[in-house]
Formats: structure tokens, sequence, C-alpha cells
């Protein structure tokens, strides 16, 4: 993976490098390295040492280093900048790069870098085999419930399509993870995929996040700044919570869909965008729209294709062998001895309702791991909730509640595990944000919804 400012070099590097490896990809911002790391896992990164105007000391550079080599130190670093340092240079050996490369480039030389970089990589990985990464973050376990399959068969046919994709389901249920899935499937995959959370975003720099804006726009606009569809740019965004979207804003996001290009804050120059668009939400956007809540505009131009999550309690039959992938990763995470559950733990497992979903299973059973010290998991161990009176969902929120089962909104059900993770953090924020697989920010968003 090329991470360089210059589309110039990218392209050029793109031509050179293809001969050498099996894939290479590029990204003209550093700011969506995180993301891309855990999705892509690349074995080397190319990385240039400055990205904001009017600075060359490398600094920059060294950050997004320290980063690489914290979120996936195996992947190798050879840094790449126009500024013969040699004080820098060492500098970046010692916190961690495999080698220094300098502009203007040696073809010969610098390919022989990163193939030395590689190398480097693959040995250091097979020394390392044991500890590989946990299946937690491995491609999408879509199970083999009834409730799935149709599914499963509908992304196949439309992954490899551009069309605008809206993900609904609650909580949970893996709507980032089918986003990711989606990306991997498709033609785009060579590109960056970028995600954002809109209950997250401030109305004031919305615009700003979204589309960049330029060098002294505002303020605090020090230095200019990639916006999320610039940085999108040739692979897929992201839109997560898109219904916590305020109203008088979702104007601006169907402008640019609409007419396929945006201007950043500051800006006289429109740019054009090449984005596959992926939304997702666990409200009902219809009724949003009946109450005024959501733009029926913008809902049509999302909403080309419809792929809904089911709850975890409407294919029950995947509960045990989610469970399982969880146990498998956990114990060799954590070097726990659990490697099976009790029949009396998986009879546990399989009366919970799951509220929180694949979510809450997950946390339950890292939980259980941390806390459990023989080879069999004991249903003991197992933190769960029993459902409380009066609030055992539907069949799914798309529909009415069957026969027999009293109905309860999507909305209340979300309040109910909001004031339950709140009560369970003892009224830690961040720790309430945490067992709900969320940010702080949408936690105070939902709060704030739902009047706690």
């Amino acid at each position: 993976m090329v991470v360089d400012d210059n589309r110039n070099i990218l392209t050029s590097l793109q031509y050179l490098l293809a001969d050498y490896f099996e894939r290479v990809l590029t990204l003209p911002s550093p700011v969506t390295l995180p993301s891309v790391l855990q999705q892509e896992g690349p074995d080397v990164v190319l990385l240039d040492m400055n990205f904001s105007s009017g600075l060359n000391n490398g600094n920059e550079g060294l950050y997004w280093l320290r980063e690489v080599k914290r979120l996936r130190p195996q992947t190798q670093v050879v840094l790449f900048t126009a500024y013969a340092d040699i004080s820098l240079a060492v500098t970046g050996l010692k916190e961690g790069a495999a080698d220094f490369v300098v502009k203007p480039w040696d073809n010969a030389q610098l390919v022989q870098a990163l193939q030395e970089a590689y190398r480097k990589g693959r040995e250091s990985r097979k020394e390392k085999a044991p500890a590989a990464t946990p299946a937690v973050s491995s491609p999408m376990y879509w199970g083999q419930s009834a409730a799935i399959r149709p599914l499963r068969e509908m992304v196949e046919r439309v992954a490899a399509t551009d069309a605008n994709i809206l993900i609904t389901g609650e909580n949970g249920t893996g709507k980032d993870m089918l986003a990711r899935e989606i990306h991997r499937l498709s033609g785009r995959r060579g590109g960056p995929m970028v995600t954002v959370d809109m209950g997250a975003i401030t109305e004031s720099l919305f615009e700003s996040e979204l589309f960049g804006h330029v060098k002294g726009s505002f303020t605090d606009a020090h230095t200019d700044r990639v916006g999320r569809f610039e940085a999108a740019d040739g692979g897929t965004l992201f839109l997560d919570e898109i219904a916590n979207l305020p109203y008088h804003l979702q104007s601006k996001l169907l402008t640019v869909l609409q007419q396929r290009y945006y201007i950043k804050v500051g800006s006289n120059t429109p740019q054009s965008t090449d984005i596959r668009l992926i939304c997702a939400t666990n409200r009902h956007l219809e009724e949003m729209v009946r109450q005024g809540e959501f733009r029926e505009d913008l809902l049509y131009r999302i909403n080309t294709i419809h792929l809904h999550l089911p709850a975890l309690r409407e294919r029950r039959e995947d509960i045990l062998p989610f469970a399982r992938r969880f146990l498998e990763a956990y114990g060799a995470k954590y070097s726990r001895p659990a490697v099976r559950f009790s029949p009396q733990a998986e009879q546990k497992l399989l009366q919970c309702p799951w509220m929180g979903n694949i979510r809450e299973l997950q946390h339950c059973i890292e939980k259980a791991v941390i806390l459990s010290d023989s080879p069999v998991l004991q249903a003991e161990v197992l933190q769960v909730a029993a459902a409380p009176a009066g609030e055992r969902p539907t069949n799914s929120p798309q529909e009415g509640g069957k026969e027999g089962l009293p109905v309860q909104t999507l909305d209340a059900m979300e309040r109910t595990m909001v004031q339950r993770a709140i009560e369970q953090a003892e009224g830690n924020l961040t720790q309430a944000a945490s067992l709900l697989g969320i940010t702080r920010q949408t936690l105070y968003n939902k709060m704030k919804r739902h009047g706690l």
C-alpha cells in the first residue's frame, strides 16, 4: 500500500509495482489508514513523511509509522520522503521502519527495498504463527440458518455492482461487518473503505468532515483537510447511523449524491466523487419520512438496494456456532484453556433473548473466557440477562409481532439496551459506549433522543 498525497506519484507507483506485487493499493491521505489496515491487511506500507502543506520535518510520517506498528505490528513500513535527513532516517528505523527511501527514487532500489520488507514480514509471521489474529477479525461469518440465506444470496448478486445500499437491522446484528463484506466482494476492494459514524459528527463540522476544507476557511483551519468523500475516492463510503443526520443537513448530502461532486469548505472549485455508497441504520426510515424527520428523496437515493439483517433471536441455530467461534478466538487472545462449552452452558446460551444480538453474545463470551479457568466453560461464568417481563421482542423490527407476543418498537428496544448498558457500567458512559459497541458521542445522542 502506497500512502502519498501526490497523485502523480501514486499513479506512477501503481504501474511500477504491479509487476512485482500481487496487489497494490494507493491512498492519497493517511486519514483512512486505520480502517484500511484492518480491512485489507497489507504486507508492506510505503509511507510518505509529509502530508500538510508547508511542513517537511517528517513528524507526520513518524506519527503514522507508530500508528501502523501499533494497529498492525506485522505490517512492514518503508518511509518515503523528498528530504534526505539521516537523523530522521535513524529515528524512523528506531521506531520500527524496515527501510527508508529518498525521493526522487531509483526504481530498482525502491522495488528492492519493498521486496526486502515483504520477505522480512513473511519470515516474522512464520515465526509467530501460533499467535495468529483471532477469528473475530476474520471476514464475515454468515452462519447456516434459513433466515440468513436469502440475505447472503442477495449480497452475492449486488456486491459486484455500484448500486447504493441501505443496511437495516437492530444494534449488534453486524451491519458494519456486512458493509465490509460487500466492499470485499466488490470491484472496489482494491480501493479504500471509509467509515463515518453520522451520530458522532457535530453539525458545525459536518461539511468539513465529509467534504474537507482549505486552509484559512475558518478560524481553526490551519491546514487543508481531506474530507471523507475524497478519502473514499475509488472505494466505498460507509455512512453508519444515517438516521442521526439532522434534517437540515440531509439536503447537502443529497446534492452531492445527485450531482456527483462536492465543494470543500472555503473553496469554489468542484471536485468529482467516485464512491460506492453504503448506509446503515437501526431505525425505521419510512416512519421517519412520515413524521417529517427524514427526506423522502434522500431515502430513495440511498435505498437502491435494501438489505435487512435479522436479529440473532430469529436465527437461533446460529447462536452456538457464533459462540464457539468467539470462544476459540478469545481463548487464543487471552491464553485461556477453555475449549468447549458444558451442555448447561450451551442451554443457557440458547435460552437467552440476546437483545443486543451478536455483539452482546461476543461480549458475553469474552467476559466468560476471562473469568474461566477450566477447559470446559461452565454455565455459571456466562453473565447473560433474561428478557424483562413485557419486553419480549418481536420477530423482526420490520414486521409486527407473532401471535401471542406483545409488540415492542425498535426505539423502545434501543432505549432499554442503552439504559441497561449505563446501569451495567454503573454510570461510566465510556464503558457503557464500549459495551454497546458505539462511540461516546453516539451514546450521548441516543441518551438525548430517549430522554435518559
